[in-house]
């Protein structure tokens, strides 16, 4: 994803992912660590051995736990993981997991405890589009199934990542959950993969009405807390909180300290309020103020709180807090990294807002977002200037680091920023432009890769080549405008080198540009000095780590050295190309397509036609996301795809790839000489009597497929693929009709075994 070099950068906001600090801490990795541990049981806690002996005796492979907060869930699959005697692994979710191959990969994180496929797994969760799904979530799967030992695996606050995209590719994953083994899925909410799940049989509740406590739990809650009380008064508390633990234990707190009830009124719905006031209104006004203002933080240190709520005394503070039992949380062994109860969270956030006004909760997450950045901490503190509502500087860190989220397979995360930013304001930040083109372009959304190419067009040039951010903008926008060929070759050439020229030598981005240089050289018919600008675009791509030039400029100059019979020298460029691909781990990315289609073709000229046969398999998946926005790319892969088939004897997908291409020539007809060769090729597939071959899912059908993997109906599919229930009926016969079945589960098995679903 080619982005302007970084303009306007905050100094308090780093534009690194990694959380390495100043200090050697790997930052991100204690709060990864964090998020893997097993949390420890609150003082106080009533046993729930007799619900988690049901739970774990049941056939089921998974587990839901559903219920408001407060009603235990976390407590009872901490107290779950300690009586477990199988392997357990366990995974604490937070609001920036809601993205499927952030799920996908912290999942296999936390079962490298107990599969040997995890490790290599892990690295190759990433993908665009329906990859996660496709191929991400089928790898989960095995990861699970090759468990030599049977295991749990707990998932608390599934809340948090309960999109549709993280719900289908978790539905996919737990299918290789083996006999013996669970998962344990705790959230405040039933979610509609567990109505599914249910509905066919694999899954089974702990409901909220199996977490109320009665008298006898109360009692024993009570007297673990030394709270002294008699037994009608217990009844009559037990009935007002409708046996709500969390309700519960803090009456127990208050009668601890009062010697009584009175006070306490109303049902479990507004009772939370009053108890947690109770409890903080004993409290020190110094300890109130740094509760509250320490609860926009949603896991934080001493360090943290001394730069985010001003408090010097914050390691002081903490400790009170820890050993006043008031729901503070601690993540790592070491007691440096506390978060809050949820449900005590949301009521000092509530507090907050009452006592210091909105200003000044806005205040403290751009506090927030500072130190997180500082801390290398940017996908976080892009989060917390959200919620400050500071939209300005969030466009500017979200085209600062979305090279770096689209790398690791994070385009939903980039894509929820965007909308999460607005057009309006997106508008004010033409780097931001770029990269929601961008974006649009290669995730093969057509609406907003014209949409923001257009806005593009409309800044004026004056400005655009203002200054240093000016020439960075007029420089990013000169390189989408190439990628995109809008106006034909010779104009894409002009605009590549524009891209080049305005390019420090020091820029990443620079490699970008030479490969668009080489793509236009060829489109004009001038192959010396495209083969120049591919390698200038290999070696910066080698010293800059931009690996997609280097994967694009591979295959180009294996192609050029087949056409003036270099054979050796073709092979070499052609598995450099596959390699980069394989080691990068962005098998499914549009940008791979045209390196294993020509890694294909390789190794049919090898006579290893295995080889083929997976390369293939691989960039026709690649090419679901790869359209006429980005027509160059699209045109060479399939007409590579093509060539492919057609040496294979299979016509058919040979002459369907051919049609593709043609859609995308009525929408981008001046490609150049790439117009010419697909002619020619045309004609030989013509002058060809054999027709035999099978016709190849198209790329609608392609993006269909994984949702078959699923329990997901007819209607939910087309409202994940925002197609009508009749459109994906049509597609669905026609999946069937091509791979020779008559079922869901056969469509997956055959696919799976030619190579479109899974690795």
């Amino acid at each position: 994803m080619p982005a302007t070099h970084p303009v306007a950068r905050l100094p308090t906001v780093s534009t690194t992912t990694s959380g390495e600090v100043a200090t050697g801490v790997d930052l991100a990795a204690v709060l990864l660590e964090s998020k893997l541990a097993v949390p420890s049981l609150p003082p106080g806690s009533v046993s729930r051995r007799a619900v988690i002996g049901r739970a774990a005796r049941s056939d089921a492979r998974v587990i839901a736990v559903s219920a408001p907060a407060g009603f235990g869930k976390t407590t009872l699959l901490a107290e779950w993981a300690q009586l477990e005697e199988r392997e357990i692994a366990w995974v604490s979710l937070d609001a920036g997991d809601d993205d499927p191959t952030a799920l996908l990969t912290l999942l296999a994180s936390a079962c490298a405890a107990f599969s040997p496929l995890a490790e290599s797994a892990i690295a190759q969760m990433r993908g665009v589009g329906v990859a996660p799904l496709a191929r991400a979530a089928p790898l989960l799967s095995a990861v699970l199934a090759a468990s030599p030992e049977p295991f749990v695996l707990f998932v608390d606050d599934l809340h948090f990542a309960d999109s549709p995209g993280c719900q289908d590719v978790l539905e996919v994953a737990v299918a290789g959950v083996p006999a013996g083994s669970q998962v344990i899925l705790a959230s405040r909410r039933e979610t509609p993969l567990i109505a599914r799940m249910r509905t066919a049989g694999v899954a089974a509740e702990v409901a909220a009405s199996d977490l109320s406590l009665a008298s006898d739990d109360a009692r024993a809650l009570f007297a673990r807390v030394g709270a002294s009380i008699a037994d009608d008064e217990l009844d009559s508390i037990v009935a007002k909180s409708e046996g709500w633990p969390a309700g519960l234990f803090l009456c127990a707190q208050i009668v601890r300290a009062d010697g009584d009830t009175a006070g306490i009124s109303g049902d479990h719905r507004y009772l939370a309020d009053y108890l947690y006031r109770e409890c903080i209104a004993r409290l020190p006004p110094d300890v109130q103020r740094f509760l509250r203002r320490t609860a926009v933080l949603t896991k934080f240190s001493a360090d943290a709180c001394v730069d985010v709520a001003d408090e010097d005394r914050a390691r002081e503070m903490i400790h009170e807090i820890d050993t006043a039992n008031l729901f503070l949380i601690p993540l790592d062994r070491e007691r440096g990294w506390y978060r809050y109860h949820a449900l005590f969270r949301e009521y000092l956030l509530a507090e907050l807002e009452r006592e210091e006004g909105a200003a000044a909760v806005q205040a403290l997450h751009r506090r927030a977002a500072a130190w997180l950045g500082d801390q290398g901490l940017a996908e976080a503190a892009v989060e917390h200037l959200l919620l400050a509502g500071d939209l300005d500087r969030a466009a500017v860190v979200t085209a600062d680091v979305a090279l770096s989220l689209y790398d690791r397979g994070r385009m939903l995360t980039i894509r929820r920023w965007l909308g999460a930013i607005g057009p309006d304001e997106i508008r004010r930040h033409p780097p931001a432009a770029v990269i929601a083109g961008w974006a649009g372009a290669l995730s093969g959304d057509i609406a907003e890769g014209e949409r923001w190419a257009h806005v593009l067009e409309g800044i004026e040039t004056d400005h655009a080549c203002a200054g240093e951010e000016g020439a960075d903008v007029a420089a990013a926008r000169a390189m989408l405008r190439a990628a995109m060929c809008r106006y034909g070759a010779k104009r894409a050439l002009d605009d590549a080198l524009c891209g080049v020229s305005r390019q420090p030598l020091w820029s990443p981005w620079r490699a970008v540009a030479q490969h668009l240089v080489g793509s236009a050289q060829l489109l004009v018919g001038d192959e010396d000095a495209a083969r120049d600008a591919f390698l200038d675009a290999v070696d910066l791509s080698e010293a800059t780590g931009i690996v997609d030039p280097a994967i694009l400029s591979e295959p180009e100059l294996a192609l050029l050295a087949m056409r003036a019979n270099r054979v050796a020298d073709a092979r070499a460029h052609a598995e450099r190309g596959v390699a980069l691909v394989e080691s990068s781990t962005m098998i499914g990315y549009p940008v791979t397509g045209l390196a294993l289609a020509v890694g294909a073709r390789m190794a049919l000229r090898d006579e290893r036609p295995d080889r083929a046969r997976q390369r293939l398999a691989r960039a026709m998946r690649a090419r679901v996301d790869s359209t006429y926005l980005l027509p160059f790319l699209s045109v060479r892969t399939r007409l590579q795809l093509a060539k492919a088939h057609a040496s294979m004897g299979d016509h058919a997908a040979a002459r369907h790839l051919i049609h593709e291409i043609d859609d995308v020539f009525a929408k981008r007809p001046d490609l150049g000489t790439l117009v010419e060769q697909v002619e020619a090729f045309r004609r030989s597939l013509d002058g060809d009597a054999f027709a035999g071959g099978a016709t190849p899912l198209t790329p609608a059908e392609l993006r269909l497929l994984p949702y078959l993997q699923t329990y997901l109906t007819i209607g939910e599919i087309g409202e994940r693929l925002f197609v009508s229930r009749n459109t994906v009926s049509s597609e669905v016969s026609s999946i069937y009709r091509k791979l020779g079945v008559t079922s869901r589960g056969g469509a997956v098995d055959r696919a799976t075994e030619l190579g479109m679903l899974g690795d």
